[in-house]
């Protein structure tokens, strides 16, 4: 079941399965000038982008732990023009800013990326 409206749904590039939404969250993120490894995830069942508005809204399922405590993520972005940092915020308004080079995975000599 999508948590997304159907008038934005609609409008959206919106992907279904383990494979290819593997595929999209790396490539997705870049579109939208975020680390492409700013979602390494497992089981994902969806995926997807609305184009117009570019930034990562009204997310659920992901979480970030802030001081011992799991804190429910709803937004991700990057200010307009790019600034090189990343903000997530919380669905009660707080939020966290980050460079984006925290997010980049380094890769080993063999092209195999080190989390």
């Amino acid at each position: 079941m999508s948590l997304v409206s159907e008038g934005i749904k609609s409008e959206s590039e919106i992907y279904y399965g383990e494979e290819i939404c593997q595929v999209k969250s790396k490539e997705l993120p870049e579109d939208m000038c975020l680390p492409k490894d700013l979602l390494p995830l497992k089981d994902i069942i969806e995926v997807g982008h609305h184009r117009e508005t570019g930034k990562i809204k009204k997310m659920s399922g992901v979480k970030s732990k802030e001081l011992f405590i799991w804190v429910t993520l709803s937004d991700i972005y990057v200010d307009d023009p790019p600034t090189e940092k990343v903000t997530f915020q919380a669905p009660a308004g707080l939020s966290r800013t980050f460079p984006v080079s925290a997010f980049e995975l380094e890769e080993k000599s063999s092209g195999v990326k080190e989390v």
